[in-house]
C-alpha cells in the first residue's frame, strides 16, 4: 500500500508546498499512530494521502479523491477518514483515525508557517506558546482556520497545548522532507 501511495502523490502532486504538507500531515499521523498503539505505517499513509487530490480537483477535493482511491482498493475506514477531514463532506468523524486526521491537518500547517517566521527557522525552536500566540494573530497565516485546530483537539480529546505539543514533536522527527534542512 505504501508504494500505491507514493505513486498516487507524484502522479497528482506537482507543488513542493503540498508535498510538504502531505509529508507534515504524515507526520503527525505517525505520532499519534504511536501514541494510541495503532499501525503506524496506516496512519502515515493516511496522512500522506488526504489532500493528494487537492491541485488537480480542487472544487471536487476531497471527494474525488475518495473515488480514486476506492477504485484503487485502499480500505474504506482510510478512505472515510480522508473525506472527513473536510467539514464540508459532511462525513461525519467516526473512528479515531479520522479525529487524528481532522486535528493534524491545520495544526500540522500552522506549526510550519510558525517555524518558518522564526529567526532559527528550526522546527525544534517552535514553543507552544509561540504557536498559541501565533493561532490569536488573525492576520499571520489569515487561511489557517483556527476553529478547526480547536475543534480537532477537542474531538480528539487532547488538551489544545499538548496537542500542539505533540504535533511539534512529529514534525521535528522529519526536517528535510518538510523544508526545514537539516
Amino acid at each position: 500500500m505504501r508504494k500505491q501511495a507514493e505513486a498516487l502523490v507524484e502522479e497528482y502532486v506537482k507543488k513542493d508546498s503540498l508535498k510538504r504538507h502531505l509529508f507534515a500531515v504524515e507526520a503527525a499521523m505517525g505520532f499519534y499512530a504511536c501514541k494510541f498503539a495503532e499501525d503506524e505505517e496506516y496512519w502515515r499513509i493516511t496522512g500522506l494521502l488526504h489532500d493528494f487530490d487537492y491541485e488537480r480537483f480542487p472544487d471536487q477535493h476531497p471527494l474525488k479523491g475518495m473515488e480514486i482511491l476506492r477504485d484503487k482498493g485502499f480500505p474504506d475506514e482510510m478512505i472515510e477518514a480522508i473525506g472527513g477531514h473536510a467539514d464540508y463532506t459532511g462525513i461525519p468523524r467516526m473512528t479515531l483515525l479520522a479525529k487524528t486526521l481532522y486535528a493534524v491537518d491545520e495544526l500540522s500547517g500552522f506549526v510550519m508557517a510558525v517555524a518558518y517566521v522564526r529567526p532559527s527557522r528550526l522546527l525544534g525552536d517552535v514553543p507552544v506558546k509561540s504557536v498559541r500566540k501565533k493561532l490569536k494573530d488573525k492576520a499571520f497565516a489569515r487561511q489557517v482556520n483556527r476553529d478547526e485546530i480547536r475543534r480537532g483537539a477537542e474531538e480528539l480529546g487532547v488538551e489544545l497545548g499538548e496537542h500542539i505539543q505533540n504535533v511539534i514533536d512529529a514534525l521535528k522527527t522529519d526536517p528535510v522532507r518538510l523544508g526545514f534542512g537539516g
